[in-house]
């Protein structure tokens, strides 16, 4: 059971070689290493998952909740500005997400702009580079928390 499920669109599997300007020098495994690190001090079962594949993704997505998953934290990379049916996917199984991106999309194209994730989501981070994976973590055990603590009332 992973209470936690982070998710990796395309191209993110290149971290760390492609374009290091943008998004720094760590690797998805690096990113995935200091994130395991901090969910065994959050006490989180945490998963990763990343494919190059919009179904794929989805087909994830919809098998998150009945693994257990509680909440998604997603960098859906290029597919933050065209699919609709990623976002469709976590509407369907009503799975909380928080979206991430490690560059700062409204600094970038205009076609970046807009993303079809972030008003569904409880927050969005753009930004922080490889950091704001973990700054999405720590505001995902904080929900967590409020939802425990919301449920024993």
């Amino acid at each position: 059971m992973s209470q936690v499920l982070v998710l990796n669109g395309p191209n993110l599997n290149l971290l760390g070689t492609r374009e290091p300007d943008k998004y720094g020098a760590a690797s998805l495994a690096d990113i995935e290493a200091s994130l395991s690190a901090q969910a065994s001090q959050l006490d989180l079962d945490i998963a990763f998952f990343q494919s190059n594949s919009e179904g794929a993704l989805i087909d994830r997505v919809q098998m998150a909740k009945g693994h257990g998953t509680r909440i998604a934290i997603i960098n859906p990379a290029g597919y933050s500005h065209t699919s609709v049916a990623l976002r469709d996917a976590f509407l369907g199984v009503d799975l909380p997400l928080i979206e991430i991106h490690i560059s700062n999309i409204y600094q970038r194209e205009s076609f970046r702009h807009h993303s079809y994730f972030s008003d569904i989501a409880i927050g969005t981070l753009a930004g922080f580079g490889p950091a704001g994976y973990n700054l999405a973590l720590s505001a995902a055990a904080t929900y967590l928390d409020s939802e425990r603590s919301a449920a024993a009332t």
